[in-house]
């Protein structure tokens, strides 16, 4: 090896860790600028009401309280039944939704479906027009009898023709010869699905099943419309009202004179605020590590050799 050689050797390996150098850098300043605004809620959430309303936000807490949380789980009953709720809602919701997206993501990327276009066309038609939210509400609540049930909640997010085209475009990027060794082997087509094309979709399944989990985690919008009892607000509803309940109550307070005013001023609005997204944002915030690995994964990576 000649001295040429050596140093162009040097020089690219020097060149490839000033890189990644500026790239740690780089993406460390980019996720301190996203942690930043979660750290400042928690902060907030822990400090008292007056603090915040003087000093403002910081990433430290400020005169130190619990009286948020404690107003938060004032009723710790009624806070573990809106999680449990939440969560078999999220459960069910995405498996569900993960087999039947995927389902029509195969039948729509099979070339020798007839039909393919066309139904990829209504699927996709939908997503420019809609019947509105007075027909859409009348159709769940009149015809379908949805009303204070449950698949009032579970059915609307059931299907989305996002995660549709998602899911189709990494089953289309599987090899055919695979599909055709299958059936060569003597597969049938859910032999197929379940044996060939499943196990190459760990990154599509991770992401979507991600997308249909926060979409479920998140809705509080259905159970406005269609839930009436307490008892089956889901999380993100149930921590809703008690928000709005709050401020409505110190706004009569506020109206009032005397004694009523301190109370009022005293109430925590803001810190509440705080805290209830850090109760809500917690467990879901959790999924993100088991997934992330996923998203970098080939969908084909070792599947076709030679």
């Amino acid at each position: 090896m000649n001295d040429q050689t050596r140093t162009g050797g040097i020089s690219n390996g020097l060149d490839a860790k000033v890189l990644h150098a500026i790239s740690y850098v780089f993406n460390g300043a980019i996720a301190l600028v996203c942690l930043i605004p979660f750290v400042m809620v928690v902060s907030a959430s822990f400090s008292s009401e007056d603090a915040i309303s003087k000093t403002g936000f910081g990433l430290l807490p400020k005169d130190f309280s619990l009286e948020a949380y404690s107003t938060v789980f004032a009723e710790p009953m009624i806070i573990v039944r809106a999680y449990a709720v939440t969560v078999l809602l999220t459960l069910c919701g995405t498996l569900i939704a993960l087999f039947l997206q995927t389902m029509t993501a195969y039948v729509l990327s099979r070339k020798d479906f007839a039909w393919r276009n066309g139904f990829s066309f209504f699927f996709y038609f939908t997503t420019l027009f809609n019947g509105g939210l007075v027909p859409y509400y009348l159709l769940m609540t009149q015809y379908l009898h949805l009303k204070n049930n449950y698949l009032a909640l579970l059915l609307p997010l059931l299907f989305s023709v996002y995660n549709l085209l998602i899911m189709k475009s990494y089953i289309m990027a599987i090899p055919d010869s695979l599909i055709y060794a299958a059936k060569i082997d003597g597969c049938g087509e859910m032999r197929t699905l379940f044996s060939v094309v499943f196990p190459m979709l760990k990154p599509a399944l991770a992401t979507v099943g991600l997308f249909i989990a926060l979409a479920y985690w998140n809705d509080w919008y259905s159970a406005m419309l269609y839930i009436s009892n307490d008892k089956m607000y889901p999380l993100q509803y149930f921590l809703y009202n008690k928000v709005n309940n709050i401020e409505a109550y110190k706004k009569i307070l506020e109206s009032h004179a005397g004694s009523g005013v301190a109370a009022a001023i005293n109430m925590p609005t803001q810190t509440l605020k705080m805290a209830l997204t850090v109760v809500v944002t917690g467990p879901i915030i959790l999924l993100y590590p088991l997934v992330q690995k996923y998203y970098v994964q080939g969908i084909t990576i070792g599947a076709v050799k030679g």
